[in-house]
């Protein structure tokens, strides 16, 4: 039985979170960056923040979000390409859903920057898509950035003296799609790139899946299209990526993981620039070739409300990783510093929450439940 969209009901928790934009892939990149908070800090007046962290909507989409004048430097060249990306993700997708449509929100940032946000709601395939540009720059605490140089691979030696701040730069894509069937998985991704003027830089990013019903070939399928494009970087790349996304992706309350993986990595800058650029373009470009193919073979299953049922409370573990375990989306809340409708992008209209559920034994739900806790490999 297919259930219609007016019979999504039961006890179910709606989650306000509009998708808008990749604030979270900024904020991700800075996550590890918590500026140190005085004892007694003085009250900050909400003016004082909207003038800060102030977001200003657009009527039209800039050319450029950056302060680059070079079109050849490796930020500019970066922005462009997400962009290029982010064009043709959304027109892929508007062509698997059939009548959905993308709307295009554009913003800029009063300390620096902007972004773009394609968003759909309502589609036929996806309940909720959407796809965010953000491009940040400004400045930040130095203590920020001695701090992160402890959990990344120190490319810049020089301890910065405290209480100065310090310009940076920080661009990225970052999506996720809520399908409506409970045989089609939720999808993420994110690329970043972030750099200071003392010398810092590095690449993050990542794909990963969500089903919440296995199918192997499925997993087989996009496991092997990210193994591929990571063979061709790096033979290392795919092992330990993989294995970073399923120890990112865990939600440690539960034991067990968001979903069943992808690839993961941050503050990569172990080697030239220009080939971990060349690299997050072609993740990026994959993510089409990885992910849509999956729906065109599952968007039309048909599917009972024990399974809707299911997939909402899958639903309900995805929001419980984000606003308790994602650095981009904590830091993102906390400082205030990103777009309140961009951090929340990753969640889904709709969640459920049952207490002390457990799938039936034997049942296809207790199938992929073991794969939540017990991640395994697929090519």
């Amino acid at each position: 039985m297919i259930i219609p969209k007016s019979q999504a009901s039961g006890t179910l928790t709606t989650v306000a979170a509009f998708f808008a934009g990749c604030a979270v892939a900024v904020a991700a990149l800075a996550s590890r960056l918590r500026p140190q908070v005085p004892a007694s800090p003085a009250p900050i007046s909400m003016a004082a923040v909207t003038s800060v962290y102030g977001h200003q909507d657009l009527e039209q989409v800039p050319a450029v979000f950056g302060k680059d004048t070079d079109p050849n430097c490796l930020r500019r060249r970066f922005e462009a390409m997400l962009r290029k990306g982010q064009e043709s993700i959304v027109k892929a997708i508007e062509e698997c859903d059939g009548e959905g449509k993308f709307r295009a929100d554009a913003w800029v940032r009063e300390g620096g920057g902007g972004g773009v946000s394609r968003v759909m709601a309502g589609g036929k395939v996806w309940e909720k898509a959407g796809i965010g540009l953000s491009v940040i720059y400004g400045t930040m605490p130095t203590e920020t950035i001695n701090a992160a140089r402890q959990r990344q691979a120190n490319y810049a030696t020089k301890e910065l003296p405290a209480g100065e701040r310090l310009p940076f730069f920080a661009c990225g894509l970052s999506c996720v799609m809520h399908p409506r069937n409970p045989h089609c998985p939720t999808m993420h991704f994110n690329y970043r790139y972030f750099e200071t003027e003392a010398g810092d830089w590095w690449f993050g990013g990542g794909t990963d899946i969500t089903p919440v019903y296995i199918d192997e070939e499925d997993m087989k399928h996009f496991h092997g299209v990210y193994k591929k494009v990571c063979d061709k970087h790096d033979p290392d790349f795919y092992s330990k990526f993989k294995k970073w996304a399923d120890e990112y992706f865990l939600i440690k309350h539960r034991g067990e993981t968001r979903g069943l993986g992808g690839i993961f990595f941050d503050d990569l800058n172990d080697r030239d620039p220009e080939k971990i650029f060349a690299f997050a373009e072609e993740c990026l470009n994959n993510v089409v070739a990885a992910y849509v193919p999956i729906i065109e073979k599952h968007k039309n299953d048909s599917f009972t409300e024990a399974q809707k049922r299911w997939q909402l409370l899958r639903r309900g573990r995805y929001v419980e990783f984000n606003l308790i375990y994602d650095r981009g989306t904590i830091f993102g809340l906390k400082t205030g510093i990103g777009r309140t409708e961009s951090i929340m992008m990753t969640l889904p209209e709709i969640a459920r929450w049952e207490y002390n559920h457990q799938p039936e034994p034997g049942s296809e739900e207790e199938k992929i439940m073991k794969l939540f806790k017990q991640p395994r490999e697929w090519v």
